[in-house]
């Protein structure tokens, strides 16, 4: 499956306020989606010393599909392709490794 067809699939089951002119709403999905995630990786942490096992490996795979789906969402509110998205982000690493800046903090390395 392309970013494309996830994206016109996962648009078809939206359904929050004001959808089409709200890009709150899936912001706010989008990190709290992104903290469930986290909390997951942390119990396997605190619960399980860091080893992942394959059932906590699919309630990961699935939290961040939940991800996904929020950032499809974003990224349509805004007028935006996950391709685009995608894109655009390779294209600043890439030249952030050619300028040897991967490291360090901020966009504009």
């Amino acid at each position: 499956m392309t970013f494309e067809e996830y994206q016109k699939l996962a648009r078809r089951t939206a359904i929050y306020p004001n959808q089409g002119n709200n890009f709150i709403y899936p912001t706010l999905g989008l990190v709290g989606e992104a903290g469930e995630v986290a909390e997951k990786v942390k119990k396997v942490l605190r619960d399980d010393q860091g080893i992942v096992s394959e059932e906590k490996k699919q309630e990961i795979t699935k939290e961040m599909g939940d991800v996904l789906w929020y950032l499809s969402q974003l990224s349509a509110e805004l007028g935006l392709s996950l391709d685009e998205v995608a894109s655009l982000n390779i294209e600043k690493l890439k030249n952030r490794q050619e300028r040897g800046k991967l490291a360090g903090s901020g966009d504009n390395r």
